[in-house]
């Protein structure tokens, strides 16, 4: 556990963020073997339907990722000011609302999975991966909802090590399995769905067992009830509805989207899928000093120490800005090499050179990501939740209107070009509310 509301504000950012940036290049790495492994064992078409159902996957588990950091919030404010008996009942509420989200998913996706990839326009050579892939992911889920509840409890007391530890373990449990199930048992996409689910259940229980042996610190001390109160759960699902909210408008930004490439053929389909690999990676320095921010200002606004923020935020700033301009520079100069990782140059140059034309323009617009990051985690660990959520509207209008609006003129790269610019929409609003000074007096404890 790390209380961040003393001691050194750099210094509390950063040994926060690198273990959170270290798991998330590792969550990252073996969906990045996944990729590798399908597409050279399985081929492109198997590549582009798995691929296919990526942001489908995060629309629907984006309901538990956004209970988990609205809990999150909750959480980290009732630790910076001590108040033990409300963390505690937080967290007992927050498991059961994500354990009755994660039955709710696993029906969702053995019922509709089908229906929604046919909306989708998925081609119907790859429509029989992306089932198979989807069903298994959904229905299997628990997983998945049990990491980020675990998780995001830990990261929101100052403790991103274990998720660390939990994900190095899981990504190499990944990889072992998606070998075994692909190469030796025959299994497809089947067994690199499996593959991930075990490992995610696998990392999920690790959190779990650290947050069961330090319970004493996070207000369990054997007595009270197990049970979840209507007092705490009401706060909690308010708290997370409008980040829940938004994550959902990305994700049906992204569906919309994703539709629109799917409309291009599975050549441009497995080229996306590959360079987004790449991307999902590259970010990951600026989510994770954003993160730590977000945590950060969760607890020091439990003290209600604003300078203190203040602070944060210029040199978190300065940092995410910095490695912007390094990722952008690599992504661009060597865009061609990366992607053909994943993809044979002479078997398939339409998807090779799509997959490097998206990574050379979303690596460009890093540089808008860093400060849209910046200040909305600042709103969004100040508990102005709603200020994000309509951030997110703006970005998702951005998004789709650019999208649909350039592509039909200049084809894949219009939709590749409506990154930035959504990333611009979506910046304003959280810039203008934080020099307002109206987060200032948001609180949730």
């Amino acid at each position: 556990m790390k209380d961040m509301t003393k001691g050194s504000i750099l210094g509390a950012i950063i040994s926060f963020s690198v273990p959170m940036l270290i798991s998330s290049i590792f969550q990252q790495l073996y969906t990045l073997v996944d990729t590798y492994i399908v597409s050279r064992y399985l081929g492109p078409d198997a590549l582009a339907g798995v691929g296919a159902t990526n942001l489908l996957i995060f629309l629907i588990l984006c309901i538990a990722i956004g209970m988990g950091t609205g809990g999150g919030l909750i959480i980290a404010q009732c630790y910076g000011n001590k108040n033990f008996d409300k963390l505690r009942s937080t967290i007992i509420s927050m498991t059961y609302i994500m354990v009755l989200l994660a039955a709710v998913m696993s029906f969702a996706g053995a019922i509709y999975s089908k229906k929604l990839l046919v909306f989708l326009k998925v081609p119907e050579n790859v429509l029989d991966y992306s089932v198979t892939y989807i069903r298994i992911i959904l229905v299997l889920s628990i997983g998945t909802v049990l990491y980020n509840l675990t998780s995001s409890i830990l990261r929101s007391v100052g403790d991103s090590k274990t998720p660390l530890y939990a994900l190095i373990a899981a990504s190499f449990i990944n990889i072992g399995l998606d070998l075994f199930f692909i190469l030796k048992l025959n299994m497809g996409v089947a067994g690199a769905a499996y593959a991930t689910v075990i490992s995610q259940f696998i990392s999920g229980l690790v959190c779990l067992f650290v947050i069961i042996r330090k319970r004493a610190e996070l207000g369990f001390n054997g007595s009270g009830t197990l049970l979840p109160d209507v007092e705490t759960s009401i706060p909690i699902v308010k708290t997370s509805l409008p980040s829940t909210f938004q994550s959902c408008l990305i994700a049906l930004g992204g569906i919309s989207v994703q539709r629109l490439i799917n409309s291009f053929g599975s050549d441009v389909m497995a080229g996306y899928v590959a360079a987004s690999k790449v991307d999902s990676l590259a970010i990951q320095v600026i989510l994770s000093v954003g993160n730590a921010l977000c945590v950060f200002t969760g607890q020091n606004m439990g003290t209600g120490n604003l300078p203190r923020i203040k602070t944060a935020l210029k040199q978190s700033r300065i940092i995410m800005l910095f490695s912007a301009v390094i990722i952008a520079i690599c992504a661009y100069t060597f865009r061609f090499c990366i992607v053909g990782i994943f993809l044979d140059a002479d078997a398939n140059p339409l998807a090779l050179n799509t997959g490097a034309q998206y990574l050379s323009i979303v690596g460009v617009a890093y540089l808008i990501c860093a400060i849209m990051q910046s200040y909305q985690n600042v709103i969004k660990g100040a508990g102005d939740v709603n200020t994000c959520m309509v951030a997110g509207m703006t970005e998702l209008a951005g998004k789709i209107i650019f999208a649909y609006a350039a592509a039909p003129f200049l084809g894949p790269l219009g939709i590749w070009i409506s990154t930035p610019f959504s990333w611009a929409c979506g910046c304003v609003i959280p810039v203008v509310r934080y020099y307002s000074g109206k987060w200032q007096f948001k609180t949730l404890t």
